[in-house]
């Protein structure tokens, strides 16, 4: 297409020579016929440069661009990302801390309860040995009361017989078995009167 172009211009050429010289006297034509411009050359080259410059624009500086704006696009996206991250990992953060306080009053309570309990407990075994230890007493008191009263009897009943036996020794006479339970009773009356 260029060449065609080329050609064009270059046919047109000697007809605008000519039309330079019937019209000398215009400003434009001077211009041009001092700087060495061919009106056929130049439309060539706007036309060379629109061509060139649609080229450049479709396949060079469109994907570019576009490379350009899907770059961009990654970029914000990563950007927004990382906000969003950020965002996730201060909630994240928060809220361990939050569970780590959570867990630190639920381990205070746990061991408060404990401490309670233990207390509690150490209260009550306290309590039921101190009433074991009251009924343990209350038995022993109970069997020595027991044992006092059985070695007061055996005693009475022993003093009793020694007292009958002296009694017969000393009358020097057989005592009948009414007569020793007599001074038997008597001698148990006077034991227990005193």
């Amino acid at each position: 297409m260029l060449s065609h172009l080329i050609i064009l211009a270059q046919a047109a050429a000697p007809v605008a020579d000519a039309a330079n010289n019937g019209a000398a006297a215009s400003g434009i034509t001077k211009i041009t016929h001092d700087f060495g411009l061919s009106l056929p050359f130049f439309l060539a080259q706007v036309v060379n440069f629109c061509v060139v410059a649609v080229i450049l624009w479709k396949f060079a500086f469109k994907p570019v661009l576009a490379t350009l704006d899907e770059r961009n696009r990654k970029i914000a996206d990563g950007l927004r990302y990382t906000d969003e991250m950020k965002a996730k990992l201060e909630a994240v953060q928060q809220e361990s801390a939050a569970s780590a306080k959570r867990a630190q009053a639920d381990a205070t309570r746990i061991i408060e309860e404990a401490r309670k309990s233990a207390k509690e407990f150490f209260e009550k075994q306290t309590q039921e040995t101190a009433a074991k230890a009251g009924d343990i007493l209350a038995k022993a008191e109970q069997a020595i009361e027991l044992e006092k009263k059985k070695m007061l009897a055996e005693a009475r009943t022993e003093i009793a017989r020694l007292v009958v036996e002296t009694t017969q020794r000393v009358l020097s006479k057989e005592l009948s078995e009414a007569d020793r339970s007599r001074y038997n009773e008597s001698a148990a009356r006077e034991l227990t009167n005193v």
